[in-house]
């Protein structure tokens, strides 16, 4: 059973004991990430993340990797749109190896200037990387299209030239800002116990900058971004084999009850091979190799994706069979043998990626950064197998009816030759 504790300064401790695990995965969660950033700290998070692995007071950026891949550990970070995680896993012996390492990444790293210099150079070519990829680059122009004018609709890694604007001064302002006990969770996983977690922790908590919490950008309508009234469209010409297609629907937040219906319909739609988008384009007509669908939820807002690699000369085809499953999802309930097998799939996903300590250990922290206490996984479970092919109908027609479709393409095309604006108003 998952344990809490909240000290005094804020800061919170979470674990899962699994007594029966040889290793423990120790992670560092924050509170803050990309849509935290107005334009001028664009990147921000995502800086500060690189920046905790060049060097502290103690260790420089090579002492910090060989102090947990010499346990036979490994220590890695990520930045999302809403929080960033610094995460170490070892043998459960090493557990207070781990967090003296973390806990020196995130209380005395140095944020050097040529360290700074250097890391910027290494983020732009980590962009420059990406913008190689069609597949990621579609992302991006999807994620622009979806939420234009606001941070979730820019790259996590920022642009190069907000990069060149994160001198120290912005970026240590911004670390003393959000990096703060009230917006900091520590969550432990493996073969340790809550007692010894807190108390090897006690002696580095006291040291936590104290501060308000954060508050992002809402959106939705109290935001500045409501959904567009018309469907969206966004063409990247690039010399390609394929065209990239990423067709994005504005969905519900991870608050909305609606979330375990949409969560289901995504399983039946595109997640897995056997979903309604592999077969039809597939395996029943051999016209795509890669599609599949995704769910993203934030405080306050979600979306719905679907990705395809295509052929020009069959892009159309590819974009009329995917509108054709949305409208009969939003029109026509799944019959009760299909949800089942979609319902049983997520399950079992969902308990099997639990197996482990690291996927405990995220799971812990999404539901702190996420919901702001444990959600028992017994819960989830439950609302999860209750989804009836009424809710999923009802949550899929909710989503296209409220407005904010969009599609992002990059393409050898310079124009499409049929009108997708309009193909894609039949959603609506």
């Amino acid at each position: 059973m998952p344990q809490l504790t909240r000290l005094p300064n804020g800061l919170t401790i979470a674990t899962a004991e699994m007594p029966n695990m040889a290793s423990v995965c120790l992670g560092v969660w924050v509170e803050v990430g990309s849509r935290y950033e107005n334009d001028a700290q664009a990147g921000a998070s995502h800086f500060i993340e690189h920046l905790l692995f060049k060097g502290t007071r103690q260790r420089t950026a090579r002492q910090i990797s060989e102090a947990v891949e010499g346990l036979g550990g490994y220590l890695n970070a990520y930045t999302s749109e809403d929080h960033t995680c610094f995460y170490a896993k070892a043998r459960a012996d090493r557990f207070p190896d781990l967090l003296d390492v973390l806990m020196d990444m995130f209380l005395n790293s140095r944020f050097a200037p040529a360290d700074i210099a250097k890391e910027r150079e290494v983020i732009k070519e980590e962009r420059a990387s990406y913008q190689d990829q069609p597949q990621h680059l579609v992302q991006e122009l999807l994620n622009e299209t979806l939420w234009p004018g606001h941070p979730l609709g820019r790259a996590i890694e920022g642009t190069p030239r907000s990069l060149d604007g994160l001198n120290r001064a912005r970026l240590v302002g911004f670390f003393r800002a959000n990096y703060v006990a009230t917006n900091t969770y520590i969550v432990a996983a493996g073969n340790v116990t809550h007692a010894e977690v807190v108390k090897a922790i006690a002696p580095y908590a006291k040291r936590f900058p104290t501060g308000p919490s954060v508050v992002c950008e809402p959106i939705g309508k109290a935001g500045e971004t409501p959904a567009p009234p018309r469907p969206r469209l966004r063409l990247r010409t690039k010399a390609t084999e394929q065209t990239q297609l990423a067709l994005g629907i504005r969905a519900v937040s991870r608050h909305d009850e609606r979330r375990f219906a949409l969560r289901v319909l995504n399983a039946l739609l595109g997640e897995s091979m056997s979903s309604r988008l592999f077969q039809s384009l597939r395996e029943d007509r051999g016209i795509a190799y890669d599609v599949h669908s995704s769910l993203s939820s934030f405080a306050d807002c979600g979306d719905l994706s679907i990705y395809a690699g295509v052929e020009v000369d069959k892009l159309e085809k590819v974009l009329r069979l995917i509108v054709k499953e949305l409208r009969q999802l939003s029109t026509k309930r799944p019959a009760a043998g299909e949800v089942r097998r979609a319902r049983d799939y997520v399950i079992g996903q969902f308990d099997l990626a639990l197996e482990g300590t690291e996927a405990h250990m995220t799971w812990l922290g999404e539901q702190l950064v996420n919901h702001g206490q444990l959600i028992p996984a017994a819960t989830t479970r439950e609302r999860l197998a209750a989804v009836t092919p009424a809710e999923i109908c009802r949550a899929c027609a909710d989503c296209l009816q409220a407005g904010g479709t969009s599609l992002a393409l990059v393409s050898p095309l310079r124009k499409l030759p049929f009108d997708a604006t309009a193909l894609l108003g039949r959603l609506a």
